[in-house]
């Protein structure tokens, strides 16, 4: 039985998370708590290999996890049960998007046929219905006219693009954002975070994994540094980049802002 949800409870809560790779059991997130309301925009940073895509991967139930559990919306969605066993459920699983940042787009799909894909055959939408909702989607962010198109003729931003209005037609409560914009040249990425910008005015909670602190500090509502599988520090994006507490925080910014202001 899911538990009752308390009208004041936190929109995401994540307990004690843990995930290990390969025989020997590498730690990759070791013990990850924190909670996020469903006003925020909870931007992830820190260092390659500091555990953030992976935490990503474990939110959006991709990954078994070794230890604690997720909590969305008061269900328990992810839990570490007896004996190691990860138990999923699936239902508020389908309530999680995520983009990844290597688009993941179906090649031999026109635009059209990918964003329609999903409802057709996991909600057994009916097909005129989700035309109609993927034509209105592309009209928003201005890709109408690539309708028709396949992904090999469209630029690496109106591929991300696509990813993310194919992950809004099955209409999430919460969005995963994996360095969506990483792989882009840098005359792309202003149109895909243009993007995401609007969906968190519009007030979609989301999760974004960036190295791009600039567009971190414009988006976020909270920002979480990560680095060893552990949240090192969390706060305010005004107060967290202005006045970072700890010296790994502030050596991180420091050096991945090259003295630039952010």
């Amino acid at each position: 039985m899911q538990p009752h949800r308390s009208p004041a409870a936190p929109f995401v809560e994540i307990r004690d998370l843990r995930k290990s790779y390969g025989r020997g059991k590498i730690p990759v997130l070791n013990g990850i708590t924190d909670a996020m309301a469903k006003s925020d925009r909870l931007v992830i940073i820190g260092p390659s290999g500091g555990g953030k895509s992976t935490l990503l991967r474990c939110m959006m139930g991709l990954e078994d996890i070794d230890g604690g559990k997720i909590v969305l919306d008061g269900l328990n969605y992810i839990e570490c049960q007896e004996r190691g066993r990860t138990v999923i459920d699936r239902a508020v699983q389908r309530q999680v998007g995520m983009v990844f940042q290597h688009y993941t787009l179906f090649p031999h799909l026109t635009v059209l046929q990918n964003l329609i894909l999903a409802p057709l055959k996991r909600n057994g939408e009916r097909k005129p219905t989700a035309i109609a909702r993927a034509e209105a989607l592309l009209s928003r962010f201005g890709l109408a006219e690539k309708l028709k198109s396949y992904p090999s003729q469209l630029s690496g931003g109106q591929k991300q693009r696509v990813a993310i209005a194919r992950a809004l037609m099955l209409e999430p409560k919460l969005m995963l954002f994996d360095e969506v914009t990483s792989a882009l040249d840098p005359e792309l990425v202003a149109e895909v975070e243009a993007m995401i910008s609007e969906l968190a005015n519009g007030g979609l909670p989301m999760v974004v994994v960036t190295h791009d602190m600039g567009f971190a500090k414009n988006i976020a509502t909270k920002v979480l540094f990560c680095a060893d599988g552990v949240v090192m520090e969390s706060g305010d994006p005004q107060t967290f980049f202005s006045t970072p507490k700890i010296k790994r925080t502030q050596d991180f910014l420091a050096k991945i802002l090259h003295g630039n202001k952010v």
